[in-house]
């Protein structure tokens, strides 16, 4: 039997493109139904994608992988999430005064909103807005409509990119010919699955380390208050560790294994080495200087942010790492000897068993599917493609039906045609030869006629001819009473 209610996401990230689809329970929880990934390196860089006929196929893939797990479903439609080395936000304020009434109306707020969406950005689109506060007169609000004032100012947070982060998505959804029930903002929708309302609320950082870039969202009073992007990821890493003569996969291996974010101690390991299954080595402690150098880099460039969001000294929950790169030993230690501040709580989210469920193993639970299963719990609309019910029409029988197999034959058409027009004109020439025969046969009969009715006529007229000569004689021979005159005159 088909599954007809499910939700669908994809996620283009820069080391692979997933999909999911999923079916929300009663609880609000996700049971995966199917999961399919390929890898997008050769058409995503940092988060964009670059090449779009690659990607277009690729996303044609994974709808036909799913499709192929939901028991002949088909797929409608599907959530997708926007992310980037260029996402960011900036803030934008508009202010009003208001005229001709005493409190602030729903009309306004909307107005104001438009306004602010109206805001032109060189090369940017803004992809979503957060309000901040309202300020009406000297009061800060969060909901001004109703609110008496006469100076309203609006502090809006706008989430921006760069145009072709985009477009370049649009145009391979749609050479993909893969139908988008909404463009969600990854980031957001990562922090609403992994962190709580509580978390929200009294501030935090969320980190999300992917393989090219690291994502730094920051919240307050449930409000997100700084976003941005950073272009390094754990595949930095990779490549710093490949430098050494071995293979993009061998160097994946030994970061895996035993990559530390901590820096070796000194003597600890010198000449000792690490080795793979295939014969590759690594010095330990060679290995440990490159991992830890790299991921204190990006550490580093973390903690700025957060510094220059203005919320450092305000993260009561404290800060949430996920993402692959969040599986590196001794992060949350390497972080903390970063910051030196130990009141700082400092946590790793892997998965998020609470709200998603099912399919076994290959869900993974080390960080990389964290932002799918974001998007997943985001979308709301059912993603299956909906069926009419078939039609059922009442054939009565006829007998004796013949088809016509030749119906369409223009060769043979044209033959009968051609037979039928010969036909036509023997009818007519033999139709012209009987009327010609009985025109003859009237004549004659009417020639026939006149010379009948002209024999007549003579005969008749002898006979009375004959009746009067007699008459006459018998009258001659009664008034002279002779027997020879009579003889005489016959």
């Amino acid at each position: 039997m088909a599954t007809t209610d499910f939700i669908a996401a994809i996620e283009l990230g820069s080391s692979k493109i997933a999909g999911i689809a999923g079916k929300r329970d009663s609880d609000g929880s996700i049971s995966v139904l199917a999961y399919a990934q390929d890898d997008s390196s050769q058409f995503v860089h940092k988060g964009v994608i670059f090449n779009i006929d690659k990607a277009a196929t690729a996303l044609s893939d994974i709808i036909i992988k799913l499709e192929s797990q939901l028991r002949n479903s088909s797929i409608a439609k599907v959530y997708v999430g926007v992310g980037g080395k260029s996402l960011r936000t900036i803030e934008n304020q508009v202010s009003r005064t208001v005229t001709g009434e005493e409190k602030i109306s729903e009309d306004l707020v909307f107005s104001i909103s438009d306004e602010n969406l109206a805001f032109p950005y060189d090369d940017f689109d803004i992809l979503d807005v957060e309000p901040q506060e309202y300020k009406i007169d000297n009061r800060l609000v969060a909901d001004p409509v109703g609110v008496a004032g006469k100076d309203i100012t609006a502090r809006f947070l706008n989430i921006v990119a760069k145009k072709m982060v985009k477009k370049n998505l649009e145009l391979a959804l749609q050479q993909g010919h893969v139908k988008v029930a909404e463009l969600l903002l990854a980031p957001k929708a990562l922090g609403n699955a992994i962190l709580t309302e509580t978390d929200r609320r009294l501030g935090c950082a969320l980190v999300d380390i992917g393989a090219e870039t690291t994502t730094v969202s920051v919240y307050k009073n449930n409000i997100l208050r700084y976003l941005t992007v950073i272009p390094l990821g754990s595949e930095n890493i990779t490549q710093d560790i490949a430098s050494l003569q071995m293979s993009d996969e061998d160097a994946r291996q030994f970061k895996t294994l035993y990559g530390d974010a901590l820096a070796p101690e000194e003597e600890i390991g010198k000449n000792e080495v690490y080795e793979l299954d295939n014969g590759q080595t690594v010095l330990k402690d060679l290995l440990g200087d490159i991992v830890s150098a790299r991921i204190e880099e990006i550490l580093v460039n973390v903690w700025n942010q957060i510094q220059i969001s203005g919320y450092d000294d305000k993260l009561t929950s404290g800060v949430f790492f996920t993402g692959g790169g969040s599986n590196l030993k001794n992060l949350e230690e390497a972080f903390k000897k970063i910051v030196r501040d130990d009141r700082l709580k400092v946590k790793t989210v892997k998965f998020i068993p609470d709200v998603v469920r099912g399919f076994g193993n290959d869900i993974k639970r080390n960080g990389t599917l964290c932002t799918l299963f974001g998007l997943l719990l985001a979308g709301k609309d059912n993603c299956s493609l909906e069926k009419p019910e078939p039609k059922v029409e009442v054939v009565v029988p006829k007998e004796n039906v013949q088809t016509d197999m030749f119906a369409d034959d223009v060769d043979l058409k044209e033959q009968e045609a051609k037979i039928l027009a010969e036909k036509a004109a023997e009818e007519e020439r033999l139709r012209q030869i009987r009327d010609s025969e009985e025109e003859k046969r009237r004549k004659a009969a009417e020639e026939e006629k006149k010379r009948v009715k002209a024999a007549q006529k003579a005969a008749n007229k002898k006979k009375w001819g004959n009746a009067i000569k007699n008459l006459f004689v018998g009258a001659t021979n009664e008034l002279f009473g002779s027997d020879d005159t009579s003889d005489k005159m016959d």
